[in-house]
């Protein structure tokens, strides 16, 4: 059986312009190599998989090759790169820092940088997870770093160079290599599928990069994994299957759910991305992701951030022109805050649920049981919107039915009661009702009592404040005398409330002294502002109780502060001599005359 290899080794980029997506790199290597200008030490920094290494070893490749193309290019065909194509080369020498991190590891390449090369003209020193090594092996590795050879050159590579200490990366060019787009790894994996004569759906691939968050080393091992899943005909139907991954259907439905107001179809379908053993937070994700593409095709500007397939862009395009943009800016607040009390909430399906019928109260129209209130026949809508009294006395064309409903009731709902429509003709005291009417009286009379209950519930909220209203004004007419131990009474029955609410404003205004002034004010003596502050956030409410109880609307609070000097003591030698002569002088003198020092 002949050995698989990997794509991701397969496929290694051998020149510089077959490295994807870090062209500000390659153009800057090849530059440095035509005009000569080779820096002593280079130090390769960014995310896995996006072709540190890689690059490390074309330009070792490059700069040892005895006949470099125009376009700083490997021949391929002299010694040096023949010998470096067979893993034969001594000129290259690659360290992994890793499992290599001590201090004699470090020694070890010290001492190999000290015999020049036998063939080419350099000798290079790839070292990847450079962060790995110990401080020990940083600072033994310093010296050499600075002022090598003329024919060593260092290359470091790491994922995390923020754990480099500063000393080596003052020493080092700093190359900072990027994530590769979702369009330039699945343009490279179609290349591949070719070269490999597996036929893949350009959908398919879109997602294999959005998987693979922007490292092609990634993209290729999926890529594997899926041929073997599917053989040689990768779909996205496959690819969604085999990576768990919701199929952008559903958000596409989910989203017209609640542009329409459909709270019903949107939980259904909440209900089936749960049932096929989605998780909740991996739905979250994806539908804020599915928002935010959306409020991005809705401007030609900004359309080109979109990293999708031609048919998916064309798609959230086309759903993008029905949302409005108020719509799907509340949809994303709503996800965001969603998102962050995710995981400490109790009960994460309602959480969700309460998403979707928030963005759906944003969306639109509303729907019930199905139907969309805009769609309803203007009729019944008409018949809906319209109040319902109950009259004395509802006379039909058909029989003289009666129903007897007490005047005073009659009296509180023609107070309020709109004009009538021109379905029925009104009277001083009777409603006549059609007789195709009659038949959804018994309906219509529950709708009328609801409506009287609300009705009654705000004239009583009206009386409420009517009388609120009354109370004020009767306050401002008031003005008894104060007794200051009645003032104080009542300043600390205020202050009991806030004892666990509001510590601070309850410690200060029961520690302070406070007494009656001039002029009905109450004078309260404190220490500093922030005391002054806390009793001036909640002044108003206080006020307002200390006026009711003790019937004088005059009433004022002055707040006078008093900076006490506090003790200021001895803590050094000299301090306390200081603080003793103070007291005694002749021990001033003494001390003069005896020739004394202080001790420490």
């Amino acid at each position: 059986m002949e050995n698989f290899i990997v794509s991701a080794r397969k496929y290694r980029p051998q020149t510089f312009e077959s490295v994807v997506g870090q062209k500000h790199i390659t153009g800057t290597l090849k530059n440095a190599i035509r005009n000569k200008q080779l820096a002593q030490a280079f130090l390769f920094c960014g995310p896995r998989g996006v072709g540190k290494t890689t690059c490390a070893r074309i330009f070792a490749k490059v700069i040892n090759c005895q006949n470099p193309g125009p376009d700083m290019e490997p021949c391929n065909e002299c010694e040096s790169c023949t010998s470096f194509n067979n893993n034969a080369s001594f000129n290259i020498h690659e360290l992994d820092a890793a499992s290599n991190n001590s201090v004699d590891d470090i020694r070890n390449l010290v001492e190999q940088v000290r015999i020049p090369p036998q063939v080419g003209e350099y000798k290079v020193y790839i070292i990847d997870e450079v962060h790995m090594l110990s401080q020990a092996a940083f600072n033994a590795f310093l010296k050499t770093l600075e002022e090598p050879p003329a024919y060593a050159k260092f290359i470091l590579a790491t994922t995390e160079k923020h754990k480099i200490i500063p000393t080596i990366l003052s020493r080092c060019q700093i190359f900072d290599f990027k994530r590769i787009t979702i369009g330039d790894i699945a343009g490279h994996l179609a290349w591949v599928a070719e070269k490999e004569g597996v036929t893949a759906q350009k959908d398919a691939l879109h997602i294999i990069a959005q998987k693979a968050d922007g490292a092609m080393r990634d993209a290729l091992s999926i890529f594997d994994q899926l041929v073997s899943f599917s053989g040689n005909h990768v779909t996205y139907d496959t690819v969604i299957e085999n990576l768990n991954v919701l199929d952008y259907d559903y958000y596409f439905r989910m989203t017209e759910s609640l542009m329409n107001g459909n709270i019903k179809n949107a939980l259904l379908i909440l209900n089936d991305i749960i049932s096929n053993g989605f998780d909740g937070q991996h739905f979250l994700m994806g539908f804020g992701a599915h928002l935010r593409n959306l409020l991005i095709s809705r401007d030609p500007q900004t359309y080109p951030l979109l990293e999708e397939s031609e048919s998916i862009a064309i798609r959230y395009k086309q759903q993008a022109a029905l949302c409005s943009e108020h719509f799907l800016i509340e949809s994303l607040k709503k996800q965001n805050q969603a998102d962050v009390q995710y995981k400490s909430s109790n009960n994460k399906r309602l959480l969700l649920e309460l998403l979707l019928i928030e963005s759906a109260l944003s969306g639109g129209n509303m729907t019930v049981s199905g139907v969309p209130s805009s769609s309803a026949p203007a009729e019944q809508k008409k018949k809906d919107d319209t109040p319902t009294v109950i009259p004395e006395t509802i006379k039909t064309d058909s029989s003289n039915t009666t129903v007897n409903a007490g005047r005073n009731t009659a009296a509180r709902a023609e107070q309020s009661q709109p004009p009538q429509n021109e379905s029925a003709s009104t009277t001083d005291d009777a409603v006549v009702i059609p007789e195709k009417k009659l038949g959804s009286a018994p309906n219509g009379l529950r709708k009328r009592k609801s409506t009287i209950s609300i009705k009654t519930e705000e004239q009583t909220a009206i009386q409420r404040d009517r009388e609120a209203r009354n109370r004020r004004e009767a306050l401002k007419n008031m003005a008894e005398p104060v007794d200051e131990q009645h003032m104080k009474d009542c300043w600390m029955q205020w202050a009991d409330k806030y004892h666990d609410v509001d510590p601070l404003l309850y410690s200060a205004m029961t520690t302070y002294p406070v007494k009656m002034g001039d002029d009905d004010t109450i004078i309260m003596t404190i220490e500093n502002k922030v005391q002054e502050n806390t009793i001036q956030k909640n002044q108003d409410k206080l006020m307002e109780f200390l006026r009711q109880k003790l019937n004088n609307s005059k009433l004022s609070l002055q707040i006078v502060i008093t900076e006490e000097k506090r003790e200021v003591k001895a803590y050094t030698v000299e301090d306390r001599f200081r603080e003793m002569v103070s007291k005694n002088p002749q021990l001033a003198e003494l001390k003069s005359r005896l020739g004394l020092h202080l001790e420490y």
